[in-house]
């Protein structure tokens, strides 16, 4: 058996909590398939891990730290490889994310974080990032990471105005889209502080016509607005500035489909451009109960006979 390639911890974070993996698994003299049958996951994803290429998610690192006995170090050092793979430019962003009490938020392209399932994720940036590469685990990690804010005890208000094209872009094909939508229904139906519009096509032109923008708002200092593009983001944080986008989010919220109107569309959309093929449609479900009915009300005429 070849040795284990030599890592070097210098290159990046996750290279680091590789090393410190292998280290104290070696020192509780765990083999990579024993400590992944204690966890339980497969012992190729520790291997991964001990490389660098993949990064655990919080309770799988929270698993290991516990199994060898390193006394919170990994967990710590979690929390930094999290960090490392956001980018510079959003790194204040979600920083504040995870402070703020209402979040209001228009998604001109794709489902909002926050709500995305790990498939759409991976889907997404794959395509947004070609230069991924071995980073895509551990950056589809961090952003399901973020979502804990939503299963907190006190969560914030998270109010999302989808355009309808969000809904309409098939991101990773039919079965991911499928999930994501159903998973959209979900939450709206899970969480009272989880708020889903979307903003029909023939409602035409509106302020934030651009492109992506959110704000946060929090319990004891300004409020800002963050602008984001597949590449870039912008934090703003001039009172002025920010007044303005909440006004321009106001003017979408009013142009938008109500609560109730928006599930049944996406639920429409899901039930269309995505169903299960091996699965009825609802007009195809009433044809059949009609046929049903016929046939039973003329059984019932012969009978009578």
């Amino acid at each position: 058996m070849p040795a284990p390639r030599e890592l070097d911890p210098t290159t990046s974070l996750a290279a680091l909590y590789g090393a410190k993996l292998r280290k104290l698994r070696l020192r509780a003299g765990w083999t990579q398939r024993q400590l992944g049958d204690q966890v339980p996951i497969a012992h190729s994803r520790i291997a991964q891990y001990e490389l660098g290429n993949e990064t655990p998610t919080k309770d799988v690192s929270d698993a290991l730290d516990r199994l060898v006995g390193a006394e919170g170090e990994l967990s710590d050092l979690w929390e930094h490889v999290q960090r490392e793979s956001i980018p510079d430019w959003a790194r204040r962003y979600v920083e504040l994310e995870g402070k703020a009490s209402t979040i209001l938020n228009y998604q001109a392209h794709t489902v909002p974080g926050l709500l995305q399932t790990e498939a759409y994720v991976r889907a997404l940036l794959t395509v947004a990032r070609p230069s991924v590469g071995h980073r895509l685990e551990q950056m589809v990690a961090t952003r399901l990471a973020r979502q804990r804010i939503l299963a907190r005890p006190e969560p914030p208000v998270l109010w999302t105005i989808l355009d309808e094209s969000v809904l309409h872009r098939p991101v990773g094909g039919v079965t991911v889209m499928r999930e994501q939508l159903a998973y959209l229904l979900q939450l709206m139906n899970q969480y009272d502080r989880v708020k889903v519009q979307v903003l029909p096509f023939d409602r035409g032109a509106h302020p934030l016509l651009d492109g992506s923008a959110t704000v946060l708002s929090f319990h004891r200092r300004p409020d800002v607005a963050y602008l984001e593009g597949s590449q870039s983001g912008e934090l703003v944080q001039r009172t002025d500035l920010v007044a303005e986008y909440r006004l321009a989010f106001e003017c979408v919220q009013a142009q938008a489909l109500g609560l109730d109107e928006s599930a049944d569309l996406i639920r429409s959309v899901r039930e269309g451009s995505y169903r299960d093929v091996r699965i009825p449609t609802r007009p195809e479900r009433r044809r059949v109960a009609q046929v049903q009915l016929q046939q039973h009300a003329g059984r019932q005429l012969r009978r009578g006979r």
